[in-house]
This record gives structure tokens, C-alpha cells and sequence, in this order.
């Protein structure tokens, strides 16, 4: 193992304590940080394009193996998570901009750390891997329209200057990581260990802005926006799963798509909060970055500990799921 796989490694198990002390460095000097807004996008970009040199044309295979299974996960992950965010946030009485950072939590699309999770609890891996490339590449129209919906009557937003934020910050990086991927291989393969590294990096960073920029929110309100993130995440995994069970997928899809649902792309939804409504709208995402990595590291360890049975069966309308993929 090389150093920098080391270094990676221990950013990555100390990822939530890192961000958890980011934040407590904003909150205790937010002047500090004043004028870093501008650079979240770009911060989120080089993410993206990390993300995207990650990505292969065989993870987009089982579009064509199980075309049922991936349109029911992406379908649940589009519907539930907007609506509970929505839900959640009229439950506890927020205000239009904290309830407009709830609703673009819930209208991201996917996570990259949702696929190491799906791994680990012994997950369809395949699955998880189509659903974040999917759900990413359907997000500069779905996520803008989801938002003017839901948010569109409390708090003036613009559906095409989201469409074009997201393009730029999302589909444009994505696009180009995975033409050097296909391009450059070599030099790719390269730098993916240190890929980690830099999420890590720019997550820490967008959690010091948004933070800063919210200090004051975050003193009165800060207790109950940590519980709201909490039931939104812990509600989508549970009707992730649901809706997977409910709907004849096998144990391990359906394993896929709760933590898919769960877990959201919310650097993006803290990015397009800062730059189209103000700081506070984005501490919802900065807290469910941190939270969901919390939660799906115990489902999945929960998870691995119990194998699914090799002679469940298959997803309705797919392809049988041999031992193997189990």
C-alpha cells in the first residue's frame, strides 16, 4: 500500500471528525471565512470531475440487464426524498429558506459515498453504481423542477438558472472525468487514490463556508435542523427499502436502493443553496453531509454482518441474482 492510500484511508475513517471540527472552527470564528461563497461551485466541480474519472460505460450495463430495478430506484430516490424534505420541514415549522435547503437536499441526486456503503453492506453493488450515474446525468432537470414546485410559491428562484448551475457544477465535470477516463486511463488510474483526499478537501471547506455564513441560524435554530436532517435521511432510507420490498426486488436491491435514497449528493444541494438563496438555506446540506455518512456507515456495518440468502430469487422483470451478486 503506497503512502497516499495510507493518508486517504485515515481521511476517509476520520472524514466525520474532520468536518464535525470545520464546523465548530466556522461557528467559533465565521468572520474567518467571509468571501469564500464564490468558491463553493468550483469546489463542488473538481468533485464532480473526480467523479467522473471514477465512472466506466459497464457501470450504465445494467440499464440494459435491469431496467426495472434501476427506473423503480431512481423513480423512489426523485419522489421521496423531495416530498419527505418538504414534509419534514412544514412539520417542524421552518422558515422559507430553511425549508427550500430541505428540498434541495431531497431533489439531489445521488452520493458517491452511497456506492462504497452498497459495498460494504453487501449491497447490488451494479445497482448503487447506475443509480448515482443516472440520477447525476437526469439532475439539470429533474432537481430544477422538483425545486420550483416545491419551492417556487414561498421564494422567487429561477428553474433555468438552476438548470444551468447544475450543468456547470455537475453535468460538465462529470462528462469531462469520464472522457479522460476513457481517453487517458493510465494517467487516470494514477490519480484515483488520491481522489479521496480532495472530496474530503472540498467538502471540509464547503462546511466551513456554509457554517460561517449561517453562524447565526445555527445558534437558534441548529438543534432542530439536525433533527430534521436525521428523519429525512432515516425516513428515506426506511422507505427506500420499502418501496424496493414492496415492489419484488431481491434482498440485495433492495439494500441498494435504501442506502441510494438515503444518501444524497448534498454538496451539490449546498452549493446551489448558497449561490441561489442565502447561507442558511445550505445548513441542512452541510449537516446531512456529515449526518449520512454517520448513518450509512452503521447500516452497512449492520448489514454486512447479515448475508443475504443466496436462494431468494430475482427482481421481478430482471435477470436472476446468482450467489455471486449476493
Amino acid at each position: 500500500m503506497t503512502r497516499v492510500q495510507r493518508v486517504s484511508g485515515a481521511v476517509g475513517r476520520w472524514f466525520t471528525v474532520i468536518v464535525l471540527v470545520a464546523g465548530a472552527l466556522a461557528l467559533a470564528s465565521p468572520g474567518t471565512f467571509d468571501g469564500w461563497s464564490p468558491a463553493v461551485p468550483w469546489l463542488l466541480s473538481v468533485i464532480m470531475l473526480g467523479m467522473g474519472m471514477t465512472m466506466r460505460p459497464g457501470d450504465f450495463a445494467v440499464i440494459a440487464r435491469r431496467p426495472w430495478a434501476l427506473l423503480l430506484g431512481v423513480a423512489a430516490q426523485y419522489t421521496i426524498m423531495p416530498l419527505l424534505g418538504w414534509g419534514i420541514a412544514q412539520l417542524l415549522g421552518f422558515s422559507a429558506v430553511l425549508t427550500a435547503g430541505m428540498i434541495l437536499v431531497g431533489a439531489a441526486p445521488g452520493g458517491t459515498a452511497s456506492n462504497v456503503m452498497v459495498y460494504l453492506a453487501r449491497g447490488d453493488t451494479a445497482l448503487s453504481v447506475a443509480m448515482t450515474s443516472v440520477s447525476t446525468l437526469l439532475a439539470p432537470v429533474l432537481t430544477p423542477l422538483l425545486v420550483l414546485a416545491l419551492v417556487g410559491r414561498s421564494l422567487p428562484v429561477s428553474g433555468a438558472a438552476l438548470f444551468t448551475s447544475i450543468v456547470q457544477i455537475v453535468l460538465v465535470p462529470v462528462l469531462l472525468g469520464l472522457g479522460l477516463r476513457l481517453l487517458l486511463p493510465r494517467l487516470v488510474e494514477r490519480c484515483l487514490d488520491v481522489l479521496p483526499l480532495v472530496s474530503v478537501a472540498g467538502i471540509t471547506a464547503v462546511v466551513l463556508v456554509v457554517v460561517a455564513g449561517s453562524a447565526g441560524t445555527v445558534l437558534d435554530v441548529g438543534a432542530l435542523v439536525v433533527l430534521a436532517v436525521v428523519l429525512h435521511n432515516l425516513g428515506g432510507l426506511l422507505l427506500g427499502y420499502g418501496v424496493g420490498r414492496a415492489c419484488g426486488l431481491s434482498a440485495a436491491s433492495r439494500r441498494a436502493v435504501s442506502i441510494e435514497v438515503g444518501m444524497q449528493n448534498s454538496g451539490l444541494a449546498a452549493a446551489l443553496a448558497t449561490v441561489h438563496f442565502a447561507p442558511a438555506a445550505a445548513l441542512p446540506a452541510a449537516i446531512f453531509s456529515v449526518w449520512h455518512n454517520v448513518s450509512g456507515s452503521l447500516l452497512a456495518s449492520w448489514w454486512s454482518r447479515r448475508p443475504v440468502a443466496t436462494g431468494e430469487g430475482a427482481d421481478r422483470a430482471g435477470e436472476p441474482v446468482g450467489p455471486g451478486e449476493r
